[in-house]
């Protein structure tokens, strides 16, 4: 069992320090800034490329709504479900702290959002706490029966990650302007232990929204899939 909290220790952090820190790093500069675009296809790769490379071991979650969606539609089990939820909390913190060692080398550097989620003043678009909870929760539910069925005995083998990769890309191409795009409690606490706008006191919105999302999202694929 410690070979797959490793595994997701290493695969959250590196979703974490390459989505965030592309946003943190080359996200606003106007003469080569990536852009929401460029941020989406950061955090895409970042799960594609760790799904490949880290999930034969432990199944490639890094996302503890992503844990539990798994359990619900029994795909993982339940009593995993906290080590790996710990195991990817610890990975998103680690990540957070480096990319904060990292970004404070700069002359007068503020962290600011530092990349957090929110909703309101914090919202790229201003967009209200109803919108962020209605888009987390709906993108989770989606992202959740991508995973589960690019990854069902009936789906071609080895397409898995690139599914779920190009999933969560475009998510982010939806909802950085609304949210930043959460999708995963993990990643958002991380950024916001560190983050100076209050984004802390918004957490609890991406913690129960992805979840929510992603509860739906097993049950509705276990409904889908009971005749697999």
């Amino acid at each position: 069992m410690s070979n797959k909290l490793t595994a997701e220790f290493f695969g959250t952090f590196w979703l974490v320090f390459g989505g965030c820190g592309s946003a943190i790093f080359a996200g606003a500069f106007p003469e080569y800034g990536i852009g929401f675009a460029g941020i989406a296809l950061a955090f895409g790769l970042t799960v594609l490329t760790m799904a490949y490379a880290v999930g034969p071991i432990s199944g490639g979650h890094f996302n503890p709504a992503v844990t539990i969606g798994l359990a619900t539609a029994g795909r993982f089990a339940w009593k995993d479900v906290s080590g790996y939820v710990i195991a990817q909390l610890i990975g998103a913190v680690a990540a957070a702290v480096v990319l904060y060692l990292i970004a404070s080398g700069k002359p007068g550097f503020e962290a600011g959002g530092f990349a957090s989620n929110g909703f309101g003043e914090r919202s790229f678009g201003k967009y209200g706490l109803g919108s962020a909870l209605i888009i987390e929760a709906v993108l989770t539910l989606f992202f959740l029966i991508v995973i589960l069925g690019s990854t069902s005995k009936r789906a071609a083998p080895g397409f898995g990650p690139l599914a779920i990769g190009l999933a969560l890309t475009l998510i982010h191409l939806i909802a950085i302007p609304v949210t930043g795009t959460s999708v995963n409690p993990a990643r958002s606490t991380g950024v916001a232990l560190f983050a100076t706008n209050g984004a802390l006191a918004q957490l609890w919105v991406f913690w129960l929204a992805p979840i929510v999302g992603a509860i739906a999202g097993g049950v509705i694929w276990k409904w889908l899939d009971r005749d697999g």
